[in-house]
């Protein structure tokens, strides 16, 4: 699996920042696939996420595993509509089952490119996910 995909699933639930002219926007965020090695969100096509994220593909994700220790990943979001990506998302756990149809026109799919993931801890110092 992927080592991103993996470590945001054990922090379950992260939060990605986003930006809206000169704003920054964060939301929560739970569903996470790996496909085929590469790391996935999802979202509607109709929401201020994907109108941000069409402006400016750059993103920050944060998520904490406990109270000591928090994950920081930094990506471009690269649209993928893949018919086939949308089912595997939708099939995985974490995705958003009776929200979204494969090719229903309203979902749409973002593959995690040139990312850099670290896990952070107060009480060691920072490491590295690849």
């Amino acid at each position: 699996m992927n080592k991103i995909v993996e470590e945001l699933k054990k922090v379950k639930v992260f939060y990605i920042a986003t930006i809206e002219d000169d704003q920054p926007r964060v939301r929560p965020f739970g569903s996470v696939t790996d496909i085929d090695g590469d790391a996935y969100i999802c979202s509607g096509n109709f929401k201020d996420f994907y109108k941000q994220v069409k402006a400016n593909s750059n993103v920050e994700l944060c998520g904490m595993y406990d109270n000591t220790s928090w994950l920081r990943v930094s990506a471009k979001l690269e649209e993928n509509n893949d018919i086939e990506i949308q089912r595997k998302i939708l099939s995985d756990p974490t995705g958003p089952k009776g929200l979204y149809e494969p090719g229903d026109g309203k979902f749409v799919t973002f593959k995690l490119t040139n990312v850099h993931a670290f896990r952070y801890s107060f009480f060691s110092d920072k490491e590295e996910i690849k």
